[in-house]
């Protein structure tokens, strides 16, 4: 009722709608503080929600801001006029980043309690997956102020749009990731059976990369009756349970083995084309322009390996895995890495030059990155869970940044130096995306 009532205010031609659009926002505000942890909590309930409403009012006026920054200097009638109101917003952002962090850094003490919580918990994870894109978010500003501040008014706006542009996505970015610790009890409320710094080092530790596969035959004939005979033999793990949640098992040596399998190849496939594209982008080899071809073979591999006991290496038919979230995911990345082959090997190849067409590689990029920070976590917060998660991270950390670095190499004016750092940055990340996949491990 909020959301509509601030539509049709938005509509009002009287000059007191806009003073009206106060009270709808302030119910919005309250009924999001009201679904947040600070008001399940027992001690310290008060003073929680109101670091909870200024967190996320300083979030609104910084990022729901910048908006419409962006929408009123596309109006301005002068340069100057541009510039003394994008100055005025810099000091707007300054004070809510001031608010959001001072906010955030109470609320983390709360929730997260101590530094071993960061590393093994999920929760604990996904706050500090927050902070680091929070910090990718303070450099775009960074440069934005700069830029208001002793670039000529005449040269200083497109650069301007363009970082706003990029700072509007990671910032929900952060806003989703933000949202999806909602999910997760905190990390505070979680003093047992957390990831050690031993286990981390042990998972994480570099090694060669699995290119043996285990045989089909090796894996479970059918998952559910495999969950079945788990379950009999008291093996099963026990954990919340949440409405659609059909369980969890432990997986098998074989299903280990399998999946490092997939992510070790992928790795080699990711790389490879990173150091491709920082070849075409160095400007070596007109050969290195096709890079973006290995992810029609990357797509076809997803399709084939990511769920054995599913069509077409498994019995389990293809439209009925479409109801598992899991392998519904797995089916929409591997059309979303086609819709990436095809578009970016025209672009790098000049056979497009529309504008809007170059952007959908680092568009799908920085979504995809997004979803990898933001898939369903576990509610029993296990072990092989948060190991997962600290693996998952940096793939998702590196997506984003190398969405983004693209999406302003192709926007930023010819004269922005910082296009040529940009350039060689995107290629770098998929490249380290690669290096990443490649000592992914599950065992």
């Amino acid at each position: 009722m909020a959301a509509l009532s601030v539509i049709a205010l938005t509509t009002a031609r009287r000059s007191s709608g806009y003073t009206a659009l106060l009270l709808p926002a302030v119910a919005i505000m309250a009924s999001s503080v009201m679904t947040s942890h600070s008001v399940a909590r027992l001690d310290y309930r008060v003073p929680l929600v109101a670091f909870t409403a200024l967190h996320q009012a300083a979030t609104a006026s910084w990022l729901g801001g910048l908006a419409y920054l962006l929408i009123t200097i596309r109006r301005a009638p002068t340069p100057d006029f541009a510039r003394q109101l994008s100055a005025r917003f810099s000091q707007l952002a300054v004070a809510s980043v001031a608010m959001l962090a001072s906010a955030g850094v109470v609320l983390g003490f709360a929730y997260v309690g101590s530094f071993k919580a960061v590393y093994g918990t999920s929760y604990g994870a996904m706050v500090a997956t927050k902070v680091l894109l929070f910090g990718l978010l303070l450099f775009l500003g960074a440069l934005n102020f700069q830029l208001v501040r002793r670039g000529p008014a005449s040269s200083i706006l497109a650069s301007l749009k363009r970082f706003g542009e990029a700072e509007i996505g990671i910032g929900i970015t952060v806003i989703l990731t933000a949202a999806s610790l909602t999910s997760l009890p905190p990390a505070a409320d979680l003093t047992h059976d957390r990831v050690s710094g031993q286990e981390i080092f042990a998972r994480m530790s570099p090694r060669s990369p699995r290119f043996a596969s285990p045989s089909v035959q090796e894996l479970p004939e059918d998952a559910y009756a495999a969950q079945k005979k788990a379950f009999e033999s008291g093996s099963l793990s026990t954990e919340s349970y949440a409405p659609g949640q059909t369980g969890t098992r432990p997986n098998t040596p074989a299903e280990k083995a399998w999946s490092e399998y997939n992510h070790h190849w992928a790795g080699i496939v990711v790389l490879s084309m990173g150091l491709m594209a920082l070849v075409a982008q160095a400007g070596k080899g007109s050969w290195a322009r096709n890079w973006p071809l290995a992810f029609l073979g990357l797509s076809a591999f997803l399709f084939l390996r990511s769920d054995p006991e599913t069509w077409p290496l498994g019995p389990v038919g293809f439209w009925a895995t479409l109801a598992d979230p899991e392998v519904l995911l797995h089916r929409f990345f591997a059309v979303l890495v086609i819709a990436l082959a095809a578009f970016e090997w025209r672009v790098q190849t000049g056979r497009v030059v529309s504008g809007r067409a170059r952007l959908v590689f680092p568009v799908l990029i920085a979504v995809s990155g997004a979803l990898l920070l933001t898939h369903s976590h576990s509610l029993g917060n296990l072990k092989e869970e948060v190991l997962a998660e600290l693996s998952h991270i940096p793939l998702a950390i590196l997506a984003v940044t190398a969405g983004w670095s693209r999406w302003l190499e192709l926007r930023l004016p010819c004269e922005n130096q910082t296009r040529n750092v940009l350039a060689r940055l995107w290629p770098l990340c998929i490249a380290l995306i690669g290096v990443v996949l490649l000592n992914y491990r599950e065992m």
